[in-house]
Protein backbone atom coordinates (compact mmCIF):
# COMPACT_ATOMS: atom_id res chain seq x y z
CA UNK A 1 0.00 0.00 0.00
CA UNK A 2 2.56 2.32 0.76
CA UNK A 3 4.45 1.53 -2.53
CA UNK A 4 1.26 2.77 -4.26
CA UNK A 5 0.96 5.91 -2.32
CA UNK A 6 4.73 7.04 -3.22
CA UNK A 7 3.76 7.62 -6.97
CA UNK A 8 0.44 9.08 -6.17
CA UNK A 9 1.67 11.78 -3.94
CA UNK A 10 4.54 12.26 -6.22
CA UNK A 11 1.73 12.62 -9.30
CA UNK A 12 -0.84 14.83 -7.21
CA UNK A 13 2.87 17.43 -6.08
CA UNK A 14 3.70 17.28 -10.51
CA UNK A 15 -0.03 18.14 -10.85
CA UNK A 16 0.05 21.39 -8.43
CA UNK A 17 3.24 22.67 -9.83
CA UNK A 18 1.92 21.93 -13.12
CA UNK A 19 -0.83 24.14 -12.03
CA UNK A 20 0.95 26.94 -10.38
CA UNK A 21 3.23 27.20 -13.53
CA UNK A 22 0.06 27.78 -15.40
CA UNK A 23 -1.08 29.93 -13.24
CA UNK A 24 1.90 32.13 -13.39
CA UNK A 25 2.19 31.66 -17.26
CA UNK A 26 -1.46 33.22 -17.65
CA UNK A 27 -1.16 35.86 -14.60
CA UNK A 28 1.87 37.06 -16.45
CA UNK A 29 0.50 37.04 -19.93
CA UNK A 30 -2.85 37.66 -19.40
CA UNK A 31 -4.22 38.68 -16.40
CA UNK A 32 -1.46 41.42 -15.50
CA UNK A 33 -1.84 42.92 -18.95
CA UNK A 34 -5.88 42.65 -18.67
CA UNK A 35 -4.98 45.11 -15.54
CA UNK A 36 -2.72 47.23 -17.40
CA UNK A 37 -5.14 47.63 -20.13
CA UNK A 38 -8.45 48.32 -18.23
CA UNK A 39 -6.24 51.46 -16.34
CA UNK A 40 -5.33 52.84 -19.44
CA UNK A 41 -9.29 52.56 -20.68
CA UNK A 42 -10.31 54.36 -17.49
CA UNK A 43 -7.92 57.11 -18.41
CA UNK A 44 -9.37 57.94 -21.41
CA UNK A 45 -6.86 55.78 -23.43
CA UNK A 46 -8.62 54.18 -26.82
CA UNK A 47 -6.98 51.58 -29.49
CA UNK A 48 -8.10 48.89 -31.57
CA UNK A 49 -9.27 46.07 -29.92
CA UNK A 50 -6.59 43.09 -28.68
CA UNK A 51 -7.17 39.41 -28.65
CA UNK A 52 -5.20 37.16 -26.00
CA UNK A 53 -2.15 36.08 -26.87
CA UNK A 54 -1.35 38.41 -30.04
CA UNK A 55 -2.63 41.27 -29.20
CA UNK A 56 -3.05 43.61 -32.59
CA UNK A 57 -0.62 41.80 -34.87
CA UNK A 58 -2.83 39.62 -36.94
CA UNK A 59 -4.39 43.14 -37.57
CA UNK A 60 -1.15 44.44 -38.27
CA UNK A 61 -0.06 41.73 -40.87
CA UNK A 62 -3.30 42.52 -42.83
CA UNK A 63 -3.05 45.40 -43.51
CA UNK A 64 0.51 44.89 -44.28
CA UNK A 65 -0.39 42.80 -46.99
CA UNK A 66 -3.13 44.86 -48.31
CA UNK A 67 -0.86 47.82 -48.76
CA UNK A 68 1.86 45.35 -50.24
CA UNK A 69 -0.26 44.69 -52.79
CA UNK A 70 -0.88 47.88 -54.08
CA UNK A 71 1.70 50.52 -56.02
CA UNK A 72 2.47 53.83 -54.34
CA UNK A 73 3.17 56.30 -57.43
CA UNK A 74 5.58 59.32 -56.89
CA UNK A 75 4.08 60.95 -54.08
CA UNK A 76 5.90 61.66 -50.58
CA UNK A 77 2.62 61.30 -48.73
CA UNK A 78 4.01 57.70 -47.55
CA UNK A 79 2.26 57.32 -44.29
CA UNK A 80 -0.38 55.14 -45.07
CA UNK A 81 1.81 53.08 -47.15
CA UNK A 82 4.59 52.21 -44.78
CA UNK A 83 2.51 52.42 -41.34
CA UNK A 84 -0.89 51.40 -43.02
CA UNK A 85 -2.12 49.87 -39.06
CA UNK A 86 -1.18 53.00 -37.51
CA UNK A 87 -2.56 55.35 -40.29
CA UNK A 88 -5.99 53.54 -40.07
CA UNK A 89 -5.66 53.31 -36.05
CA UNK A 90 -5.21 56.95 -36.21
CA UNK A 91 -7.98 57.71 -37.86
CA UNK A 92 -10.28 56.05 -35.74
CA UNK A 93 -8.59 56.55 -32.32
CA UNK A 94 -6.91 59.78 -32.56
CA UNK A 95 -3.02 60.46 -32.50
CA UNK A 96 -2.85 59.21 -29.31
CA UNK A 97 -4.06 55.30 -28.24
CA UNK A 98 -3.07 51.73 -27.15
CA UNK A 99 -2.28 49.10 -29.41
CA UNK A 100 -0.75 45.69 -28.32
CA UNK A 101 2.31 43.80 -29.43
CA UNK A 102 1.29 40.06 -28.32
CA UNK A 103 0.75 40.87 -24.64
CA UNK A 104 2.72 43.87 -24.28
CA UNK A 105 0.30 47.26 -24.65
CA UNK A 106 1.98 50.23 -26.41
CA UNK A 107 1.28 54.11 -26.17
CA UNK A 108 1.23 55.40 -29.47
CA UNK A 109 2.26 58.95 -29.99
CA UNK A 110 1.98 61.49 -33.20
CA UNK A 111 1.01 64.51 -31.33
CA UNK A 112 3.88 66.72 -30.03
CA UNK A 113 2.05 68.42 -27.33
CA UNK A 114 1.14 64.87 -25.82
CA UNK A 115 4.92 64.04 -26.43
CA UNK A 116 6.22 67.21 -25.04
CA UNK A 117 4.17 67.03 -21.47
CA UNK A 118 4.88 63.05 -20.95
CA UNK A 119 8.90 64.25 -21.52
CA UNK A 120 9.55 67.21 -19.48
CA UNK A 121 10.28 65.37 -16.51
CA UNK A 122 12.28 62.36 -17.99
CA UNK A 123 15.60 62.51 -17.78
CA UNK A 124 17.67 60.38 -20.69
CA UNK A 125 19.19 58.04 -18.73
CA UNK A 126 16.11 56.18 -17.62
CA UNK A 127 13.83 56.13 -20.86
CA UNK A 128 16.01 53.68 -22.96
CA UNK A 129 14.21 50.56 -25.33
CA UNK A 130 11.26 48.68 -24.10
CA UNK A 131 12.32 45.92 -22.65
CA UNK A 132 10.04 43.69 -25.52
CA UNK A 133 12.26 45.26 -27.92
CA UNK A 134 15.43 44.99 -26.45
CA UNK A 135 15.29 41.68 -26.50
CA UNK A 136 13.75 41.02 -29.77
CA UNK A 137 16.93 43.46 -30.98
CA UNK A 138 19.80 42.02 -29.10
CA UNK A 139 21.21 39.92 -31.62
CA UNK A 140 22.04 43.19 -33.38
CA UNK A 141 22.86 45.81 -30.36
CA UNK A 142 23.61 43.48 -27.48
CA UNK A 143 23.80 46.08 -24.51
CA UNK A 144 25.27 49.07 -26.93
CA UNK A 145 24.14 52.82 -25.75
CA UNK A 146 21.00 52.55 -27.33
CA UNK A 147 20.03 49.74 -25.32
CA UNK A 148 21.12 50.24 -21.69
CA UNK A 149 19.74 52.95 -19.35
CA UNK A 150 19.88 53.99 -15.99
CA UNK A 151 23.60 54.60 -14.65
CA UNK A 152 24.83 52.23 -17.55
CA UNK A 153 23.34 55.05 -19.95
CA UNK A 154 26.04 57.51 -18.52
CA UNK A 155 28.92 55.51 -17.75
CA UNK A 156 28.85 54.46 -21.96
CA UNK A 157 27.76 58.22 -22.86
CA UNK A 158 30.88 59.51 -21.14
CA UNK A 159 33.05 57.18 -22.66
CA UNK A 160 31.67 57.27 -26.53
CA UNK A 161 30.86 61.24 -26.77
CA UNK A 162 34.90 62.64 -27.09
CA UNK A 163 35.15 60.74 -29.48
CA UNK A 164 33.18 62.68 -31.86
CA UNK A 165 35.29 65.76 -31.14
CA UNK A 166 36.01 68.27 -33.84
CA UNK A 167 39.44 67.46 -33.58
CA UNK A 168 38.28 63.53 -33.99
CA UNK A 169 35.73 64.39 -37.10
CA UNK A 170 38.62 66.02 -39.08
CA UNK A 171 40.45 63.57 -39.14
CA UNK A 172 37.61 60.92 -40.16
CA UNK A 173 36.81 63.13 -42.68
CA UNK A 174 40.16 63.08 -44.99
CA UNK A 175 39.14 59.07 -45.20
CA UNK A 176 35.46 59.89 -45.94
CA UNK A 177 36.54 61.49 -49.15
CA UNK A 178 39.10 59.11 -49.70
CA UNK A 179 36.08 56.53 -49.97
CA UNK A 180 34.08 58.54 -51.66
CA UNK A 181 36.42 59.40 -54.39
CA UNK A 182 36.50 55.51 -54.81
CA UNK A 183 32.91 54.89 -55.64
CA UNK A 184 32.40 58.02 -57.87
CA UNK A 185 35.39 56.54 -59.82
CA UNK A 186 33.51 53.08 -60.21
CA UNK A 187 30.40 55.32 -61.60
CA UNK A 188 32.76 57.33 -63.84
CA UNK A 189 33.74 54.17 -65.27
CA UNK A 190 30.43 52.66 -65.98
CA UNK A 191 29.02 56.07 -67.84
CA UNK A 192 32.31 56.23 -69.79
CA UNK A 193 31.58 52.50 -70.67
CA UNK A 194 27.90 53.45 -71.67
CA UNK A 195 25.85 52.13 -68.27
CA UNK A 196 24.46 55.39 -66.86
CA UNK A 197 22.15 53.73 -65.01
CA UNK A 198 23.23 52.79 -61.59
CA UNK A 199 21.76 52.07 -58.57
CA UNK A 200 22.77 54.36 -56.07
CA UNK A 201 20.61 52.59 -52.90
CA UNK A 202 23.39 49.95 -52.93
CA UNK A 203 26.09 51.70 -53.94
CA UNK A 204 25.99 54.34 -51.15
CA UNK A 205 25.48 52.04 -49.05
CA UNK A 206 28.18 49.69 -49.44
CA UNK A 207 30.56 52.40 -49.37
CA UNK A 208 29.12 53.65 -45.88
CA UNK A 209 29.83 50.78 -44.67
CA UNK A 210 33.51 51.05 -45.51
CA UNK A 211 33.61 54.59 -44.32
CA UNK A 212 32.30 53.41 -40.99
CA UNK A 213 34.63 50.16 -41.00
CA UNK A 214 38.07 52.71 -41.75
CA UNK A 215 37.10 55.84 -39.78
CA UNK A 216 35.70 54.17 -36.99
CA UNK A 217 37.50 50.76 -36.52
CA UNK A 218 40.71 50.73 -38.67
CA UNK A 219 38.82 47.97 -40.21
CA UNK A 220 40.16 46.69 -44.00
CA UNK A 221 37.67 46.80 -46.81
CA UNK A 222 37.72 43.15 -46.66
CA UNK A 223 36.41 42.87 -43.19
CA UNK A 224 34.27 45.45 -42.86
CA UNK A 225 32.47 44.59 -45.60
CA UNK A 226 31.97 40.87 -44.12
CA UNK A 227 30.89 42.74 -41.17
CA UNK A 228 28.46 44.94 -43.29
CA UNK A 229 26.82 41.75 -45.27
CA UNK A 230 26.54 39.96 -41.99
CA UNK A 231 24.42 42.70 -40.11
CA UNK A 232 22.29 43.71 -43.23
CA UNK A 233 21.63 39.23 -43.30
CA UNK A 234 20.59 39.85 -39.57
CA UNK A 235 18.47 42.93 -40.48
CA UNK A 236 16.52 40.65 -42.88
CA UNK A 237 16.27 38.04 -40.76
CA UNK A 238 14.31 40.23 -38.01
CA UNK A 239 12.57 42.80 -39.68
CA UNK A 240 11.48 41.58 -43.21
CA UNK A 241 9.33 39.11 -41.94
CA UNK A 242 6.29 40.04 -40.01
CA UNK A 243 7.08 38.24 -36.64
CA UNK A 244 5.59 37.67 -33.24
CA UNK A 245 7.07 40.11 -31.25
CA UNK A 246 5.57 40.54 -27.53
CA UNK A 247 3.42 37.52 -28.17
CA UNK A 248 4.81 34.32 -25.43
CA UNK A 249 7.25 32.12 -26.57
CA UNK A 250 7.64 34.03 -29.52
CA UNK A 251 11.15 32.37 -30.48
CA UNK A 252 9.63 29.22 -30.93
CA UNK A 253 7.33 30.34 -33.48
CA UNK A 254 9.54 32.07 -35.80
CA UNK A 255 12.31 29.48 -35.17
CA UNK A 256 14.17 29.71 -38.48
CA UNK A 257 14.57 33.44 -38.36
CA UNK A 258 15.13 33.61 -34.47
CA UNK A 259 17.87 30.96 -35.28
CA UNK A 260 19.68 32.66 -37.69
CA UNK A 261 20.07 35.96 -36.17
CA UNK A 262 21.17 34.28 -33.26
CA UNK A 263 24.25 32.78 -35.39
CA UNK A 264 24.90 35.96 -37.51
CA UNK A 265 25.05 37.85 -34.11
CA UNK A 266 27.71 35.55 -32.63
CA UNK A 267 29.60 35.29 -36.00
CA UNK A 268 29.24 39.37 -35.68
CA UNK A 269 31.04 39.20 -32.36
CA UNK A 270 33.78 36.96 -32.95
CA UNK A 271 34.95 38.81 -35.72
CA UNK A 272 34.78 42.52 -34.00
CA UNK A 273 36.47 40.62 -30.71
CA UNK A 274 39.36 39.15 -32.52
CA UNK A 275 40.23 43.22 -33.71
CA UNK A 276 39.42 44.20 -30.50
CA UNK A 277 42.17 41.97 -28.55
CA UNK A 278 44.49 42.72 -31.91
CA UNK A 279 44.40 46.29 -31.11
CA UNK A 280 44.88 45.73 -27.59
CA UNK A 281 47.97 43.78 -28.03
CA UNK A 282 49.19 47.29 -30.52
CA UNK A 283 48.90 49.65 -27.81
CA UNK A 284 52.04 51.83 -29.59
CA UNK A 285 49.63 52.57 -32.62
CA UNK A 286 48.67 55.95 -33.02
CA UNK A 287 44.98 56.44 -31.37
CA UNK A 288 42.89 58.14 -34.70
CA UNK A 289 39.87 56.22 -34.78
CA UNK A 290 36.31 55.90 -32.80
CA UNK A 291 37.33 52.09 -31.79
CA UNK A 292 41.11 53.07 -30.04
CA UNK A 293 39.68 55.88 -29.10
CA UNK A 294 36.73 54.01 -27.17
CA UNK A 295 39.60 51.79 -25.65
CA UNK A 296 41.65 54.41 -24.60
CA UNK A 297 38.88 55.80 -22.65
CA UNK A 298 37.91 52.56 -20.87
CA UNK A 299 41.65 51.88 -20.06
CA UNK A 300 42.78 55.14 -18.70
CA UNK A 301 39.12 56.54 -17.04
CA UNK A 302 40.24 56.59 -13.81
CA UNK A 303 38.11 54.09 -12.11
CA UNK A 304 36.83 50.38 -12.82
CA UNK A 305 33.39 51.75 -13.45
CA UNK A 306 33.77 53.49 -16.30
CA UNK A 307 35.77 50.94 -17.85
CA UNK A 308 34.10 49.21 -20.83
CA UNK A 309 34.27 45.30 -20.91
CA UNK A 310 35.76 43.52 -24.32
CA UNK A 311 31.92 42.50 -24.49
CA UNK A 312 30.71 45.93 -24.25
CA UNK A 313 33.38 47.04 -26.51
CA UNK A 314 31.66 44.52 -28.90
CA UNK A 315 28.17 46.22 -28.41
CA UNK A 316 28.82 49.15 -29.00
CA UNK A 317 31.27 48.43 -32.36
CA UNK A 318 27.91 46.87 -33.58
CA UNK A 319 25.59 49.69 -32.44
CA UNK A 320 27.42 52.15 -34.14
CA UNK A 321 28.55 49.98 -37.56
CA UNK A 322 25.00 49.29 -38.01
CA UNK A 323 24.09 52.78 -37.24
CA UNK A 324 26.42 54.90 -38.20
CA UNK A 325 26.32 53.54 -41.96
CA UNK A 326 22.65 52.52 -42.37
CA UNK A 327 21.22 56.16 -41.05
CA UNK A 328 23.70 58.38 -43.00
CA UNK A 329 23.64 56.27 -46.32
CA UNK A 330 19.78 56.24 -46.79
CA UNK A 331 19.30 59.98 -45.91
CA UNK A 332 22.36 59.84 -49.35
CA UNK A 333 19.69 57.77 -50.74
CA UNK A 334 16.59 59.68 -50.65
CA UNK A 335 18.51 62.96 -50.95
CA UNK A 336 19.39 61.24 -54.80
CA UNK A 337 16.34 60.92 -55.05
CA UNK A 338 14.55 64.24 -54.27
CA UNK A 339 17.18 66.15 -55.84
CA UNK A 340 16.95 63.52 -59.29
CA UNK A 341 13.07 65.11 -58.80
CA UNK A 342 14.06 69.06 -58.53
CA UNK A 343 17.14 69.28 -60.33
CA UNK A 344 17.28 73.23 -59.69
CA UNK A 345 18.14 72.41 -56.23
CA UNK A 346 20.90 70.17 -57.89
CA UNK A 347 22.57 73.56 -59.42
CA UNK A 348 21.58 75.49 -56.04
CA UNK A 349 24.14 73.21 -54.10
CA UNK A 350 26.59 73.30 -57.21
CA UNK A 351 26.68 77.03 -56.86
CA UNK A 352 27.15 77.19 -53.07
CA UNK A 353 29.68 74.53 -52.63
CA UNK A 354 31.34 76.83 -55.87
CA UNK A 355 31.00 79.98 -53.68
CA UNK A 356 32.42 77.91 -50.45
CA UNK A 357 34.72 75.87 -50.83
CA UNK A 358 35.78 76.63 -54.80
CA UNK A 359 37.77 73.84 -56.65
CA UNK A 360 39.78 73.24 -53.69
CA UNK A 361 40.23 70.02 -51.49
CA UNK A 362 37.11 69.48 -48.93
CA UNK A 363 37.94 71.38 -45.58
CA UNK A 364 35.94 69.84 -42.37
CA UNK A 365 35.89 73.26 -41.65
CA UNK A 366 33.88 74.80 -44.06
CA UNK A 367 31.31 72.10 -44.36
CA UNK A 368 29.10 74.16 -41.77
CA UNK A 369 28.62 77.19 -44.45
CA UNK A 370 27.00 75.07 -46.57
CA UNK A 371 23.67 76.35 -45.80
CA UNK A 372 21.60 75.06 -48.42
CA UNK A 373 23.01 71.61 -47.68
CA UNK A 374 21.49 71.90 -44.57
CA UNK A 375 18.43 73.16 -45.94
CA UNK A 376 17.97 69.95 -48.39
CA UNK A 377 19.04 67.24 -45.47
CA UNK A 378 16.56 69.03 -42.56
CA UNK A 379 13.98 68.58 -45.85
CA UNK A 380 14.72 64.74 -46.62
CA UNK A 381 15.07 63.88 -42.98
CA UNK A 382 11.25 65.27 -42.60
CA UNK A 383 9.79 63.66 -45.79
CA UNK A 384 11.65 60.47 -45.89
CA UNK A 385 13.54 60.02 -41.69
CA UNK A 386 15.57 56.81 -42.07
CA UNK A 387 14.89 56.70 -38.45
CA UNK A 388 10.85 56.17 -38.90
CA UNK A 389 9.95 56.12 -35.13
CA UNK A 390 11.46 56.70 -31.64
CA UNK A 391 10.91 53.63 -28.75
CA UNK A 392 10.93 54.78 -25.38
CA UNK A 393 10.64 52.60 -22.09
CA UNK A 394 7.44 51.77 -20.70
CA UNK A 395 6.15 50.69 -24.35
CA UNK A 396 6.28 53.84 -26.16
CA UNK A 397 6.00 54.33 -29.89
CA UNK A 398 6.27 57.49 -31.49
CA UNK A 399 5.45 57.98 -34.90
CA UNK A 400 8.38 60.17 -36.19
CA UNK A 401 6.94 59.78 -39.98
CA UNK A 402 3.41 60.91 -38.87
CA UNK A 403 4.49 63.82 -37.44
CA UNK A 404 6.65 64.60 -39.87
CA UNK A 405 3.56 64.60 -42.46
CA UNK A 406 0.79 66.25 -40.66
CA UNK A 407 -0.61 68.58 -42.29
CA UNK A 408 -1.29 70.71 -39.11
CA UNK A 409 1.67 71.18 -38.54
CA UNK A 410 3.76 72.15 -41.93
CA UNK A 411 0.74 73.75 -43.62
CA UNK A 412 -0.80 72.51 -47.01
CA UNK A 413 2.57 72.42 -48.84
CA UNK A 414 3.49 69.15 -46.14
CA UNK A 415 3.90 66.93 -48.89
CA UNK A 416 6.03 68.94 -51.25
CA UNK A 417 9.63 68.95 -51.55
CA UNK A 418 10.93 72.32 -50.52
CA UNK A 419 14.13 72.78 -48.44
CA UNK A 420 13.65 76.89 -48.19
CA UNK A 421 11.33 76.23 -45.62
CA UNK A 422 14.46 76.05 -43.04
CA UNK A 423 15.92 79.22 -44.44
CA UNK A 424 14.58 81.30 -41.56
CA UNK A 425 13.61 78.25 -39.02
CA UNK A 426 16.93 76.38 -39.56
CA UNK A 427 16.29 73.82 -36.52
CA UNK A 428 12.20 73.52 -37.12
CA UNK A 429 11.35 74.46 -40.86
CA UNK A 430 8.48 76.71 -39.59
CA UNK A 431 6.84 73.46 -38.05
CA UNK A 432 4.49 74.49 -35.77
CA UNK A 433 5.35 72.72 -32.61
CA UNK A 434 9.40 72.15 -31.78
CA UNK A 435 8.71 68.26 -30.92
CA UNK A 436 7.14 67.86 -34.12
CA UNK A 437 10.37 67.77 -35.76
CA UNK A 438 12.97 65.33 -34.35
CA UNK A 439 15.88 63.94 -36.87
CA UNK A 440 17.91 62.73 -34.37
CA UNK A 441 15.70 62.00 -31.71
CA UNK A 442 15.32 63.92 -28.86
CA UNK A 443 16.19 64.96 -24.85
CA UNK A 444 19.32 63.63 -23.46
CA UNK A 445 19.15 60.48 -25.82
CA UNK A 446 19.83 62.34 -28.85
CA UNK A 447 21.85 60.84 -31.48
CA UNK A 448 25.33 61.12 -30.24
CA UNK A 449 26.67 60.51 -33.89
CA UNK A 450 24.72 62.90 -35.26
CA UNK A 451 27.90 65.78 -35.99
CA UNK A 452 29.54 62.31 -37.57
CA UNK A 453 26.28 61.72 -40.02
CA UNK A 454 25.72 65.28 -40.88
CA UNK A 455 29.82 65.07 -41.60
CA UNK A 456 29.94 62.53 -43.98
CA UNK A 457 26.42 63.23 -45.45
CA UNK A 458 27.77 66.74 -46.75
CA UNK A 459 31.23 65.18 -47.95
CA UNK A 460 29.23 62.37 -49.61
CA UNK A 461 26.82 64.69 -51.19
CA UNK A 462 29.19 67.76 -51.92
CA UNK A 463 31.57 65.30 -54.01
CA UNK A 464 28.44 63.41 -55.87
CA UNK A 465 26.31 66.96 -57.13
CA UNK A 466 30.21 68.31 -58.57
CA UNK A 467 31.01 65.53 -59.98
CA UNK A 468 27.33 64.72 -61.69
CA UNK A 469 23.95 65.26 -62.88
CA UNK A 470 21.70 62.95 -62.17
CA UNK A 471 17.43 62.01 -63.07
CA UNK A 472 15.22 59.41 -62.19
CA UNK A 473 15.25 56.15 -64.20
CA UNK A 474 12.51 54.91 -65.65
CA UNK A 475 12.82 51.86 -63.87
CA UNK A 476 12.52 53.47 -61.14
CA UNK A 477 9.45 52.28 -58.79
CA UNK A 478 8.31 53.99 -55.60
CA UNK A 479 8.89 51.42 -52.98
CA UNK A 480 9.16 52.98 -49.50
CA UNK A 481 9.28 50.58 -46.80
CA UNK A 482 9.93 49.80 -42.91
CA UNK A 483 12.66 47.14 -42.02
CA UNK A 484 14.07 48.82 -38.72
CA UNK A 485 14.79 51.88 -40.99
CA UNK A 486 12.76 53.18 -44.11
CA UNK A 487 14.58 52.17 -47.45
CA UNK A 488 13.57 52.01 -51.19
CA UNK A 489 12.76 48.25 -50.91
CA UNK A 490 13.29 47.62 -54.85
CA UNK A 491 16.53 50.51 -55.15
CA UNK A 492 17.16 53.83 -56.65
CA UNK A 493 18.22 53.53 -59.90
CA UNK A 494 19.35 57.05 -61.34
CA UNK A 495 20.87 57.81 -64.52
CA UNK A 496 24.09 60.16 -64.38
CA UNK A 497 26.05 62.13 -66.71
CA UNK A 498 29.21 63.82 -66.02
CA UNK A 499 29.63 67.19 -66.11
Amino acid sequence: MEFLQFPLALCLAMAVIFLFMLWRLLYSCWVLPNQAYQKLRRNGFSGPTPSFPLGNIVDRKKSLHSSSSSSLSLTHDIHSKVFPYFYLWQKLHGKVFIYWLGTEPFLYIADPEFLRKISADVMGKSWGKPTVFKNDRKPMFGNGLVMVEGDEWVRHRHIITPAFSPANLKTMSSMTVESTTNMLDRWTALITSGKPEIDVETEITSTAGEIIAKTSFGMSYENGKEVFEKLRAMQMALFKYTRYVGVPFSNFMCPIQNSEAKKLGKEIDAMLLSIITSRKSNVGQPQKDLLSLLMAESQVGGSSEKKLTASELVDECKTFFFGGHETTALALTWTLLLLAMHTEWQNQLREEIKEVIGDGEIDATMLARLKKMGWVMNEVLRLYSPAPNVQRGTNMWIDVVSMNHDRQLWGDDVYEFKPERFKDDSLYGGCKHKMGFLPFGFGGRMCVGRNLSMLEYKIVLTLIVTRFSFSLSPNYCHSPSIMLSLRPTQGLPLIFQQL
